[in-house]
């Protein structure tokens, strides 16, 4: 990383400060999901009863159970929604350096439980570069996914 991607980051971050262990949380969140999603596909909720054709009343409210047309719709939305998200990673991942996109595909996406220290031996990287380059690939998914999470100015002072 040259002086002037540090200092890009650098100001970046100074100008928003953010919740760097919240952010890194909820980019590996996402990657997981997407890497689980991508390797197995979606797995559809099912109704554990068959539903009734007759409406069943409630006590005195009238409200109708809809446990079968609530499954389907969950079903419809969360597949739309992964997909989505599946697709948004590949621009994202689009934005990064060829180095980082290994890692984060080496890392996160094709293999379960790869450690960093043997990921850094097969990338030929020394462990600092690797951390360095892992980092700063991790906080530009967080912008380019809308994942980061800032710190509120109040427990900044504080």
């Amino acid at each position: 990383m040259g002086k002037s991607d540090k200092l890009a980051i650098q100001l970046a971050f100074d100008i928003l400060p953010i919740d760097e262990t919240e952010t890194r949380r909820r980019v590996e969140e996402y990657l997981e999901t997407v890497r689980v999603y991508r390797q197995i596909g979606f797995v559809r909720r099912q109704a554990a009863l068959t539903a009734s054709p007759e409406p069943r009343y409630h006590g005195s409210t009238n409200a109708i159970s809809r446990t079968t047309e609530n499954i389907a719709i969950w079903n419809t939305d969360r597949e739309a929604e992964l997909n989505r998200q599946s697709k948004l990673l590949d621009l994202a991942m689009g934005r990064l350096k060829k180095a980082e996109r290994e890692i984060i595909q080496l890392r996160y996406l094709e293999h379960e439980d790869e450690y960093d220290s043997i990921l850094c031996g097969e990338l030929g990287m020394s462990e600092r570069k690797y951390r360095r380059v892992k980092s700063r690939a991790i906080y530009i998914l967080a912008c380019a996914l809308g994942l980061e999470v800032l710190i509120d100015s109040i427990t900044m002072i504080k």
